[in-house]
C-alpha cells in the first residue's frame, strides 16, 4: 500500500511480542480517535492478533479504513545483534551504541581480534545481524581485516554491517562477500578519536531490519495491510522520546527527560540529555555520551526475567520491599516460571509480588545507566572524573510498558528512578527531583511511528496524554513529597 499524499487519519501499529497495540489518529483534527490492543500471535500467524486488535479498535472508533498505516516491531524476539570492534573503550562502545539506538537488544560486544571462543560464543547468540566495526579513519586495518576473515568461517548467514576504518571497509567487505554473507557499508562510527558517528550505522541497522528481519518472520500478510513497518519498536520509543524532549516545528518539548520501559523480559531505559557534570571541574571519562541513549537490561524483566531480578537485587530485599515471607516470594517466582502470561487477578500476594519486581527493575536498571563520578587523585589535587551521564538535572520522569501501567502504584516504580528512593545507590547520578508521566494508553511507540509525518502533533499529543502522577508518599516505599 502507498500512503495517500494529504493524509486525513493514520493507524499506528505496534507489534509487541505480547500485545499488537493499535492508535487511530485524526491528523486534521488532531487528536487520538482511539486504542486497543490484542495478543500478539506470532507463534501462527501475526496477522491473526492485528485482525483481533484492528476489530476492537473498529468497535471504537467506528472505522475501518485509514490514508497511511505505519508499524513498528518487537514481535518474535525483536532484533538481535552482536557488535564487534577493536578498543572496548572506544570503537566497540560506538557499535554498541549504534546497535540501542537502532533499536536492538545486544546480544555480544566483542573487542580486539576474534579468537575461537568469541566466534563460539558469537554463533551461540544467534544475532540477526552482525555489526562490524574498528579503527579509525586511516587508522589500524588489520583488527577489522582479522574480525571479518574471522566471520566469513562462520557458516550462519546472518547480514553484516561494516561501519569502520574506511581505508579497509572495501576489502573487509570483499571478505565476508565471498562467504555468501549480505554485506552493507556505512560509514565510520568512529572516524575520529573522541568523535563517534553512529546515525549512518543505525540507518544501516534499521534497512536490514526490515528488508530482511521482519520479512523472514511471519510479517508478509500483516505487512500487506500497512504502507510500512518502519523500525524496531525500541527505537520507535526513543524517537518519541526524543521528540517529546526537544519538541518540533515550533511545537515546544519537556526539555531533558527519562523514559523507563519495563516489560515481561527486558527494561529499557532511555535518557534524552546531554549529561555533562554538573560537579564543577569533573571531567567526562570516555567517549562523549549521546543525548538521546538507550540501555536495555536483558535480566529485567517482571516475568520472564522475574528470577533474575530476584537474584540481582537480592531474594530477602525483594522480599521485605513486597513485605511478604521469603517463601511466599519463592513460591510466586517459581509460578511465575512456569506460567509467564499469569497475572495477579485479585490475589493479593502476586500484587505485591508484581509491584516489588518491577520496584526493583527500576531501581537496577537506572543504576545501570545513569553515570558515577570517580574520585582521582594527580598532581594538582584531587579531580572527579564522570563516567557515563550526570542525570541529576533531569526534570521529567516517563513510565511506560504493561508492569509500571497496571502497577498497583505505578508512582511508587517512576520513584525508584530518582535519587533518594529507598534501597537506591546514593552514588548513581539519577534525577534529583522529577514530574512523573504515565504513558496509560501504550502511545508511546505510536508517537515515534507519527513523529516520521507530523512531528509537532506528536509532541502535542504526547504532552495532552501522558498522565501526571503525584509523587508517591514514603510509606508506598517511594519518595517523599
Amino acid at each position: 500500500m502507498s500512503p495517500a499524499t494529504d493524509p486525513r487519519t493514520a493507524l499506528l501499529v505496534d507489534f509487541g511480542s505480547t500485545f499488537t497495540k493499535t492508535v487511530a489518529v485524526d491528523l486534521s483534527e488532531g487528536r487520538i480517535l482511539g486504542t486497543a490492543r490484542a495478543p500478539t500471535t506470532v507463534g501462527t500467524d501475526i496477522l491473526e492478533g492485528l485482525t483481533a486488535a484492528l476489530e476492537i479498535l473498529a468497535r471504537e472508533t467506528g472505522r475501518q479504513d485509514y490514508d497511511v498505516r505505519l508499524a513498528c516491531s518487537s514481535a518474535a524476539g525483536g532484533l538481535r545483534m552482536a557488535a564487534v570492534g577493536l578498543v572496548p573503550e572506544l570503537t566497540a562502545e560506538a557499535a554498541k551504541q549504534a546497535a540501542l539506538s537502532a533499536g536492538a537488544r545486544i546480544t555480544g560486544v566483542f573487542s580486539y581480534g576474534l579468537e575461537a571462543d568469541d566466534l563460539a560464543d558469537l554463533a551461540r547468540s544467534r544475532p540477526d545481524i552482525v555489526l562490524l566495526t574498528g579503527g579509525t579513519d586511516g587508522g589500524n586495518r588489520d583488527a577489522i581485516l582479522h574480525n571479518a576473515r574471522a566471520l566469513a568461517s562462520l557458516p550462519t548467514p546472518f547480514p553484516v554491517v561494516v561501519a569502520g576504518n574506511r581505508s579497509a571497509v572495501g576489502e573487509a567487505a570483499d571478505l565476508l562477500r565471498a562467504s555468501g554473507k549480505d554485506v552493507r557499508l556505512c560509514a565510520n562510527v568512529m572516524p575520529r578519536l573522541d568523535h563517534p558517528d553512529i546515525e549512518p550505522a543505525r540507518e544501516a541497522i534499521r534497512t536490514v531490519f526490515l528488508e530482511r528481519i521482519v520479512r523472514a518472520r511471519g510479517f508478509t500478510g500483516a505487512a500487506a495491510l500497512m504502507d510500512d513497518i518502519v523500525t524496531p519498536t525500541p527505537a520507535a520509543v526513543l524517537d518519541a522520546a526524543r521528540l517529546l524532549s526537544q519538541g518540533a516545528d515550533g511545537e515546544p518539548g519537556l526539555g531533558d527527560l527519562l523514559v523507563l520501559d519495563i516489560g515481561g523480559a527486558t527494561t529499557d531505559v532511555h535518557s534524552l540529555s546531554d549529561g555533562l557534570p554538573s560537579r564543577g571541574g569533573a571531567i567526562p571519562k570516555g567517549l562523549p555520551e549521546p543525548f538521546a541513549k538507550r540501555t536495555v537490561e536483558g535480566d529485567l524483566g517482571v516475568r520472564y526475567s522475574a528470577g533474575s531480578v530476584a537474584d540481582a537485587f537480592g531474594v530477602a530485599r525483594l522480599a521485605a520491599r513486597a513485605g511478604i515471607p521469603e517463601s511466599a516470594l519463592r513460591e510466586a517466582l517459581a509460578r511465575y516460571e512456569s506460567r509467564a502470561d499469569l497475572l495477579p487477578q485479585g490475589d493479593p500476594v502476586l500484587a505485591r509480588v508484581d509491584q516489588a519486581l518491577a520496584e526493583a527493575a527500576a531501581l537496577l536498571a537506572v543504576d545501570r545507566h545513569a553515570g558515577r563520578y570517580e574520585r582521582v587523585f594527580t598532581p594538582l589535587g584531587p579531580q572527579y572524573l564522570l563516567h557515563g551521564k550526570d542525570l541529576s538535572a533531569v526534570r521529567t520522569v516517563i513510565g511506560t510498558g504493561g508492569p509500571v501501567i497496571d502497577a498497583a502504584d505505578p508512582a511508587a516504580v517512576l520513584a525508584c528512578a530518582v535519587a533518594g528512593a529507598p534501597d537506591a545507590e546514593a552514588e548513581i547520578l539519577r534525577p534529583a527531583r522529577a514530574d512523573f508521566l504515565l504513558d496509560r494508553r501504550y502511545l508511546l511507540a505510536a508517537m515515534g511511528l507519527l513523529g516520521r509525518i507530523r512531528p509537532a502533533l506528536a509532541v502535542r499529543l504526547m504532552k495532552r496524554e501522558l498522565e501526571a502522577l503525584s509523587r508517591p508518599s514514603a510509606s508506598t516505599g517511594g519518595t517523599s513529597t
